[in-house]
């Protein structure tokens, strides 16, 4: 088990430094600014469907699946969440992360820590979370998503998860019109987006970054990039 150190991040929110790897889960100019303006207003509120179906690459600290139940209460949005972690972290990390002081939040957050995984569980009558327990490489659905949450290691860090494969496979389980929010503003990411047939434009980044990639798998996309592989 690498070593996992509780730090503050600007804005006064906790995130987890992991000195093995000399990578942070969140920007260190502020964990929940940052997850706010990535997948919150550049993915979630870019959606406008009855029912938003969302798959999570790296649930970590659970700050993303918070930040969306918190949002979805405030407009009454149905959501289905799928989310992907291979390694959970440890009960003692999570009660130190401690992202909110008021005791409802509190409770939400160790009840999205605490439920079943590989099961649907309904948190309230219109947000439904799914917690998958493994590799993604090794993770296969049926279902179509609207929205991916792409929120892995940095590029340089987790090289695997930035591949042309895992973007392939993105696409694939993205419906028409659905779209991949990501942090990362890398002239390598976007250019293997592409290559996988996402139209992708660059964004405004949090603080501390200037940029942000968001990609759309578009029908006009689609068409044109099965035309292309024909």
């Amino acid at each position: 088990m690498m070593t996992i150190k509780v730090i503050t991040t600007g804005d006064g929110s906790k995130s987890l430094f992991l000195p093995d790897l000399n990578e942070t889960y969140h920007s260190k100019f502020g964990a929940i600014t940052e997850s706010e303006h990535v997948f919150i207003q550049a993915g979630y509120k870019y959606i406008s469907k009855s029912v938003i179906r969302i798959l999570e690459i790296g649930f970590g600290t659970g700050l993303n699946v918070l930040l969306t139940y918190l949002a979805h209460l405030k407009d009454n949005q149905k959501i289905y969440y799928e989310t992907i972690e291979k390694y959970p972290l440890p009960g003692n990390i999570i009660d130190a992360v401690n992202y909110f002081k008021d005791t409802g939040t509190k409770e939400i957050f160790k009840r999205i820590h605490n439920v079943t995984w590989q099961e649907d569980i309904a948190l309230t009558e219109r947000f439904v979370l799914h917690k998958n327990r493994i590799d993604l490489l090794d993770y296969n659905t049926d279902k179509k998503f609207d929205l991916v949450y792409f929120d892995a290691f940095a590029p340089d860090k987790q090289p695997e998860m930035w591949t042309q494969a895992i973007f392939d496979k993105m696409y694939k389980l993205l419906d028409i019109n659905g779209i991949l929010v990501t942090y990362s503003a890398k002239g390598s990411v976007r250019r293997t987006m592409q290559a996988a047939g996402f139209k992708v434009e660059r964004l405004p980044g949090p603080p501390g970054k200037r940029e942000m990639l968001r990609a759309v798998k578009s029908q006009w996309q689609v068409s044109s990039f099965e035309e292309l592989r024909k």
